[in-house]
């Protein structure tokens, strides 16, 4: 009898059967989704109340600058009870602009000087120490910059103004025509620039310290010198977090009132002679003229906020562009 052998096929593997999520995946899930629709409301938010702001200062300006009978960009006379009204923002977009560049021309190169020996150069027993005076310092309040600047500065300015005109008359921005107490926009300057040096200092110093520890333990290899790390890994990994505190420590000086209120003379003329007495800010005006003014007034000052508000506005934008274009090249070189 011939005897049949039956192949037998296997039957085809099992697909494995989906696990029920678990409650901690759902609860993480639900997570992502709350957080995610928390940063997109603040993000909205953050927006409609730019925008809140942006048109409220618009329509009180354009009620002001209807009934302005001179330039709102180039009079120098700011007297919008005067019949008719006249004023306009030349005097106080120059002292606003030449008080904030003197201070960042002073302010950026020693803050980034200190960010440096804080982060690279001083001992831990040193460096711990004095960063928290820095960032102590950058929560002192402005209008005690402000007295300080009146009672301390302010005279002891009087003997630099001298050695400047003695000296440096010949650049004509230090040729003192009109001798007097130093409040003056160089005074204005300096003191924005020892109120914004803890700010720029502090977020350059912690940019500083996130430079990978490989980048410099490799040049150090390759027998760099401390200066040479510094020069070669810390700066450039750092530049577009300095150029970010910069633009942070200009944003202060552009919008600072009472310090600025409090050391300046102001009046309505512009000269490039920065020893001499006088000048005006946007805050400052602002400040000095809210109190007295009266309905139209305020309408006037409120226009001269929507030209810092759009200057300040401008101001970021062309550091984000910066800090945009710097990253490009970055990846474009990596």
């Amino acid at each position: 009898m011939a005897s049949t052998t039956s192949t037998d096929t296997p039957p085809p593997p099992r697909a494995p059967q989906a696990e029920p999520p678990s409650a901690s995946t759902s609860t993480g899930r639900a997570g992502d989704k709350i957080f995610s629709g928390l940063s997109k409301g603040s993000g909205i938010l953050l927006l409609v109340i730019m925008a809140s702001i942006a048109g409220f200062l618009a329509y009180r300006a354009a009620i002001a600058i209807s009934k302005d009978e001179g330039n709102f960009l180039t009079t120098f006379d700011w007297n919008p009870s005067a019949s008719p009204p006249v004023f306009g923002i030349a005097v106080l977009l120059f002292g606003t602009v030449v008080s904030s560049i003197i201070a960042m021309v002073i302010a950026v190169p020693i803050a980034v000087g200190i960010a440096l020996f804080i982060s690279h150069y001083a001992p831990r027993r040193v460096a711990a120490p004095l960063a928290y005076v820095v960032d102590l310092l950058a929560a002192v309040p402005s209008i005690i910059y402000g007295i300080w600047g009146a009672l301390v500065l302010v005279p002891y300015l009087g003997g630099l103004n001298s050695w400047l005109d003695q000296y440096f008359a010949w650049t004509y921005i230090f040729d003192q025509t009109q001798p007097g107490v130093a409040r003056n926009m160089l005074t204005v300057g300096i003191l924005l620039a020892i109120m914004i040096l803890p700010i720029v200092t502090s977020v350059s110093r912690e940019v500083f310290l996130q430079v990978p520890r490989m980048n410099e333990e490799a040049a150090l290899a390759l027998g760099a010198t401390r200066w040479e790390v510094i020069r070669l890994s810390v700066l450039p990994f750092g530049r577009s977090g300095v150029i970010s505190a910069s633009m942070l420590g200009l944003g202060r000086a552009l919008g600072e009132t009472m310090a600025v209120a409090t050391v300046l003379s102001p009046n309505y003329l512009i000269s490039l002679h920065l020893l001499d007495p006088g000048g005006g800010t946007f805050a400052q005006n602002i400040a000095a003229k809210f109190d007295e003014a009266d309905a139209f007034g305020r309408d006037a000052l409120i226009a001269s906020g929507l030209v810092l508000f759009v200057l300040t506005l401008l101001v970021n934008g062309a550091a984000r562009l910066i800090i945009a274009r710097r990253k490009e090249y970055s990846g474009a070189n990596a």
